[in-house]
């Protein structure tokens, strides 16, 4: 871990550079350019508003909030998680000439797409006082579910990084494994008041993403205090996994370029 720290305050700028490079090649050959980074969750969120609450006639209490937040979370953690699987490959031209630590890579996929979900955040702030939402103390749990979030994504996202570079057919298999977290992870509902006992509580213990959205939720909406014990539990395997795959792709690093 020493020498990830090391390298962290040595390449820090890159990071920084290339996430500002990434963003804004995304959007230069779009007519809308940037703006595509706000119409699309509120697009997003319309659908699903119109889908839920018009042809399943069901709802929650500030709904179009109660949604964004869900398709915050999930689009960050969908979009992050799905490039970690290739991104080794989708820099070949920089690991083939010289050196970067592979950690790096990861990290600007993160700022990428948290630069993104930190647009939505505005969105639902914009929404919580278009609807008249409650705003109590209790908002400030927002900052370590936030933390949480991502040491999970990238405690995930390195191992994902190393055998993804080893295993062509992993792609599709995290394809499939995200679309079945994203109906159990509750973006256009509420796993506690629709999935029946006990399973919402199985659900929201081994999912981690339907538990942060649960408790984003509690904090933004309902004005509920974080439950710290489970934030902790999460906290530490997202530490766990971060220091595996940090170990792993150090460990393995300098055949990458032979493999790709």
């Amino acid at each position: 871990m020493q020498r990830f720290f090391k390298d962290l305050k040595r390449y820090y700028r890159y990071i920084l550079y290339a996430s500002k490079s990434e963003l804004k090649s995304e959007v230069s050959y779009s007519y809308l350019n940037w703006l595509w980074w706000i119409l699309e969750p509120v697009l997003f969120m319309l659908i699903y508003v119109f889908v839920v609450r018009i042809v399943f006639r069901t709802s929650e209490k500030y709904f179009p909030v109660f949604v964004l937040i869900g398709q915050m979370v999930w689009m960050y953690f969908n979009r992050t998680v799905k490039r970690s699987v290739k991104i080794v490959k989708s820099y070949r031209s920089v690991i083939t000439k010289i050196y970067v630590p592979k950690f790096v890579f990861t990290l600007i996929n993160m700022f990428v797409n948290s630069f993104k979900m930190f647009i939505s955040f505005l969105i639902i702030i914009v929404m919580m006082l278009v609807s008249r939402v409650p705003l109590t103390w209790n908002i400030l749990y927002f900052l370590p579910v936030v933390f949480v979030l991502n040491l999970v994504i990238f405690g995930i996202c390195m191992i994902l990084m190393h055998y993804g570079v080893y295993i062509g057919d992993l792609n599709n298999l995290i394809n499939v494994l995200l679309r079945f977290i994203f109906y159990l992870s509750g973006i256009f509902y509420s796993v506690k008041n629709r999935v029946p006992a006990p399973y919402n509580k199985f659900v929201l213990k081994l999912n981690p993403i339907a538990f942060l959205i649960d408790q984003m939720r509690d904090v933004l909406i309902y004005g509920k205090k974080a439950d710290l014990r489970f934030l902790v539990i999460w906290s530490v395997t997202g530490l766990l996994l971060s220091i595996v795959g940090i170990w792993k792709v150090y460990k393995n690093e300098n055949s990458y370029a032979k493999v790709i």
